[in-house]
């Protein structure tokens, strides 16, 4: 459509232009003394459009003429900008492919190359953060080459040149530390990497990169509270997906309680846990076999098992425990019914009466009742899910436990017979 228009205008053009010259009669006389020129009117015009078509020829001429060395400079500069751009995009290319000597050499020639140009009388605009670049890559390289020294050398120029702007270039420093950062922790060199991530701003301490390298560094020295801090900071951040964020606070949070070198260290950390750390079936179990290994109080130990117990006694109320879980559950208990109250007897009680096939309970309750001086009834649940219990050492622990009451009662073939059963429990 554009087309046509311009071929209708054209062709008006030429119409008019046909109109006018071919009715103008019109001419000009030119006298210069003793001569006289007539000339047409037509003719004049042409001449005087000629005239300006040459004029502005001439003048176009003189100026491309005066600025061929403007050109020529802008041309060699950006042919070395060109040459930079590629050496740099060859040492990344060369990075990746694992070639990293090559990848070094490249990035030292970008460097080269953007020095010339910086001393040159017109700088490229992003030079600085091209230089930066360069010497992170080349810094790359001497890392995976296990050039510590060159590696250093060529970071500590990476930050002179990023400087404290703001800005992409401040961008540009954070990623440098980080990448510092990341260095020392791949060479097990924990501190560094401790006061690499120190020196970053707020906001970028708390990115997800960061976070993830203070976690390692934090682990590698053995400080699980800013490592269980970071861990949930982490799991905010989605960082990990929500089995593997609870697998991590889990584990700094065993080895918190692990750290604990008495009850009140312990009482206090467990406090400090979240409460959706707290009912964790498997976190409260360990704290609380580490409550009983400090001697702390049963009580104490028996509330902080209570929402397990609570899983274990209600299956079908609450999500079921595993396994491994219940067995280390009954475990932890029955080192802690010492002074065992009527409101825990009641609960063990209720628990194997509504589940009867459950052995695990009838052996738990036996042990309570044990603890509280009822013997008859001990032994009659002690009889009854001993041959029963799926655990070796539950099983053994439940012979003994009929061995004994059968020695306190003076039935001496009870009581071997117990004790026999008890040794080949143990065996298997």
């Amino acid at each position: 459509m554009r087309a046509a228009l311009w071929l209708l205008a054209l062709f008006g053009g030429a119409v008019a232009v046909a109109l006018f010259a071919g009715s103008n009669q019109g001419s000009i006389t030119i006298f210069w003394p003793p001569y006289r020129v007539d000339l047409a009117l037509n003719m004049v015009l042409v001449l005087l459009l000629a005239a300006f078509v040459l004029l502005y020829a001439a003048l176009r001429g003189f100026d491309t003429l005066a600025g061929l060395p403007l050109r020529a400079r802008r041309w060699r500069m950006l042919q070395k900008e060109r040459a930079m751009h590629g050496a740099l995009l060859d040492g990344l290319a060369q990075l990746l492919a694992g070639r990293f000597l090559r990848a070094r050499r490249a990035a030292e020639a970008a460097i080269a190359r953007e020095r010339s140009l910086a001393e040159g009388p017109e700088r490229v605009p992003h030079g600085r953060q091209l230089r930066v670049l360069a010497h992170l890559l080349a810094a790359e390289a001497a890392h995976a080459l296990q050039d510590g020294g060159l590696r250093e050398s060529h970071l500590q120029r990476a930050l002179d040149s990023a400087g404290a702007a703001a800005g992409s270039e401040a961008e540009l420093r954070e990623g440098a530390q980080l990448r510092a950062a990341r260095w020392a922790l791949d060479e097990r060199d924990a501190e560094a990497a401790l006061e690499r991530l120190a020196s970053l701003p707020v906001g970028a301490s708390r990115r997800t990169l960061a976070l993830r390298a203070r976690l390692k560094a934090a682990r590698l020295t053995r400080r699980h509270g800013e490592a269980l801090d970071t861990a949930r900071l982490l799991a905010k951040h989605h960082a990990f997906s929500p089995a593997a964020a609870a697998s991590i606070v889990r584990g700094l949070v065993f080895e918190r309680i692990d750290d604990a070198r008495d009850s009140a260290q312990l009482e206090q950390l467990w406090a400090e846990l979240e409460s959706s750390e707290r009912a964790m079936p498997e976190v409260a179990m360990h704290a609380a076999q580490r409550l009983v290994q400090l001697g702390g109080e049963p009580v104490r130990v028996r509330a902080w098992l209570l929402p397990a117990w609570e899983r274990l006694a209600s299956p079908d109320t609450q999500p079921p425990l595993l396994e491994s879980q219940a067995r280390k559950l009954i475990t932890v208990l029955q080192d802690s019914l010492g002074g065992l109250d009527a409101a825990w007897l009641a609960r063990i009680e209720a628990a194997s009466q509504a589940r009867p096939q459950d052995a695990r309970l009838q052996y738990l309750s036996a042990m309570a009742c044990l603890q509280r001086g009822l013997w008859g009834k001990a032994q009659q649940l002690l009889a009854a899910c001993a041959t029963q219990l799926p655990d070796a050492v539950l099983r053994a622990n439940a012979w003994r436990a009929l061995a004994t009451l059968a020695e306190q009662r003076g039935d001496a073939p009870a009581a071997a017979q117990a004790w026999k059963a008890a040794a080949q429990a143990g065996v298997r």
